[in-house]
C-alpha cells in the first residue's frame, strides 16, 4: 500500500472523529466550558493510546490542559513536534448560525461548525497522519495539542519551561494558519504581533442631567468617541506614533478579492494606504473590539461621567511589543479632548515574527506539498497572531519551524458558519504524511 492509499483509508474516519471533537465544546474563553476543554483533551489522549502510545499526558500549568505524546523514530532520525490546539471560539449569537455550532453540517465540499477548521482539523490531521503510519512514524513525533490558545496561551511559556525535554525537536509543524485560496496551499513567513489594552474616560464624579448640562459638560462617551476616532488618519492609517512597519510583501492581494472574502459593503472604502498585502501582513493596525456604555434599551437623557473601551493593536511581525504597548497608551493618554482623564490598563500581548523558508526541512515541506496539492506552495504573511510561532524559536533556536493550513479565505475562523473544505483537508494529510516520510528517508 502507498502512502497515499493509507492516507485515503484513514480520512473517512478521520472525518467522523472530527465530527466527535466538535461536539465536546471546548470554549476556552468561557468558565462555564472548562469541563468541555477538560474532555476535549481526555478524548485526545484516548486517540492517542489507540495508537498504541503510552508516552502520553495532559500537562496544565496553571492554564487550560494540553496534550502532549511521544512517538519513537528510528535511530538517527530527527524529531518533529507537530502542533494544532483543542480548544474553540465562542459561537456568538446562535441565531445567525445556519444549524447547530457543535454539530457538523456538510454542504457539498465543505463542513461547518465551530471549531471545524480552527484548530480541530489540526488535531485531527495530525493524528490522521500518525494512524496512516500505523501508529509508528518514519521519524520521531512529538505530538502537542494546547488547549488555550483562543485566549492567548496565558501557560504556554511555563508549559514548555516545564516540559523542554519532552517538547524538544528538530522541527516544529504549526498547523493553525491559513491557506493562499482553495486548491492553492501556503507556508506562512511573517506573523504580526498583538498587544491589547481597556481605555477608560472620566469628565464627571456623577450622571448629570443632559438637558439641564448639555451644551458645557463634556460626556464621556462622546469623548471616548473622540478618542478611539484619534486612532486612524483621515484615509484610515494607524495614526499611533511610535508603531514601525515592515517593508510591503511583494505578492499581489487585489482588492475585489480582498472584498468577495471579507464581504465589504458595496461602498464602503477600505482602511490605509499602499499594497493590500502590506496592509494586511507588515503594518500595524488598531481595532476597538469593544465598548462599556450604557445600552441603546436603557438609555437615558443623562450625560455619562465614564465609559470605557478595549482597543487590540496588531503590531509588525519585528516590533517590540513591550514598545508597542508603550506607544499605545502613550497616545491615548495624550490625544483625550477636553482635558478628560484617561486611565489606559495594559492586556495581553505577544511577539510577531518571521518564519525562514530555506532550511532543508522547508525545503522537505516544499516538495511534500508539491507532490501533495500539484501545485506550488505560497509563500505569504498573515495579519493575525501565532504567538506560539516565537516562542518555539526562541526556546528551540536551532530547529526549524514550518507554519502549515488546514483553512482557506472561506472557512469564517472566529465567525459564523465557520467551514472545512474536504478536499483541502485530505490534501493536507497528505502532504504532512509525505513530509514525515521524506525527513524519515532523508535523515534531515
Amino acid at each position: 500500500m502507498t502512502l497515499t492509499d493509507a492516507v485515503d483509508a484513514v480520512l473517512p474516519g478521520a472525518l467522523d472523529d472530527l465530527a466527535t471533537l466538535v461536539a465536546i465544546r471546548s470554549v476556552s474563553a468561557l468558565p462555564g466550558h472548562a469541563s468541555d476543554v477538560r474532555a476535549s483533551a481526555e478524548w485526545i489522549v484516548e486517540q492517542v493510546r489507540g495508537l498504541g502510545c503510552d508516552d502520553v499526558r495532559i500537562v496544565a500549568e496553571g492554564g487550560q490542559p494540553a496534550v502532549i505524546a511521544r512517538f519513537p523514530g528510528p535511530e538517527g532520525a530527527p524529531t518533529v513536534c507537530l502542533y494544532a490546539h483543542h480548544d474553540v471560539q465562542p459561537t456568538g449569537d446562535l441565531a445567525l448560525w445556519t444549524s447547530d455550532p457543535f454539530r457538523v453540517r456538510r454542504n457539498g465540499e465543505r463542513l461547518f461548525a465551530r471549531g471545524v477548521v480552527d484548530d480541530k482539523a489540526g488535531v485531527i490531521m495530525h493524528l490522521a497522519v500518525l494512524r496512516a503510519f500505523g501508529g509508528t512514524p518514519p521519524v520521531g513525533v512529538t505530538l502537542f495539542i494546547e488547549g488555550e490558545e483562543e485566549v492567548g496561551s496565558p501557560s504556554l511559556a511555563t508549559i514548555m519551561e516545564r516540559h523542554r525535554d519532552l517538547l524538544a525537536a528538530d522541527a516544529y509543524v504549526i498547523a493553525d494558519s491559513a491557506n493562499w485560496n482553495v486548491g492553492e496551499p501556503a507556508f506562512t513567513t511573517t506573523l504580526r504581533g498583538l498587544v491589547d489594552c481597556v481605555v477608560e474616560v472620566s469628565t464627571l464624579d456623577h450622571a448629570l442631567h443632559s438637558g439641564q448640562y448639555g451644551g458645557a459638560v463634556p460626556d464621556a462617551l462622546t469623548t471616548l468617541c473622540r478618542l478611539l476616532a484619534s486612532l486612524h488618519d483621515a484615509d484610515g492609517n494607524v495614526a499611533i506614533e511610535g508603531l514601525s512597519a515592515m517593508p510591503d510583501p511583494g505578492l499581489d492581494y487585489p482588492e475585489d478579492r480582498l472584498r468577495a472574502e471579507s464581504g465589504v459593503l458595496d461602498g464602503v472604502r477600505l482602511l490605509g494606504e499602499g499594497p493590500i498585502a502590506g496592509r494586511l501582513w507588515t503594518k500595524p493596525t488598531a481595532t476597538v473590539i469593544g465598548i462599556d456604555a450604557t445600552s441603546v434599551a436603557d438609555a437615558s437623557n443623562t450625560l455619562a461621567p465614564s465609559a470605557r473601551a478595549k482597543i487590540s493593536v496588531r503590531i509588525a511581525p519585528d516590533a517590540d511589543p513591550d514598545a508597542a504597548m508603550a506607544a499605545l497608551a502613550r497616545h491615548l493618554e495624550t490625544h483625550a479632548p477636553w482635558g478628560a482623564r484617561v486611565r489606559v490598563t495594559d492586556g495581553s500581548q505577544g511577539a510577531g515574527t518571521t518564519v525562514p523558508a530555506d532550511g532543508p526541512i522547508a525545503a522537505a515541506a516544499h516538495d511534500a506539498f508539491v507532490e501533495a496539492w500539484g501545485i506550488e506552495p505560497v509563500q505569504m504573511g498573515q495579519g493575525g497572531s501565532i504567538p506560539m510561532v516565537a516562542d518555539f524559536q526562541k526556546a528551540f533556536p536551532a530547529a526549524e519551524v514550518v507554519v502549515t493550513a488546514v483553512c482557506d479565505p472561506d472557512s469564517r475562523m472566529h465567525g459564523i458558519d465557520e467551514s472545512l473544505h474536504l478536499d483541502d483537508f485530505a490534501k493536507a494529510c497528505l502532504a504532512e504524511a509525505l513530509l514525515l516520510e521524506k525527513l524519515g528517508s532523508d535523515r534531515v
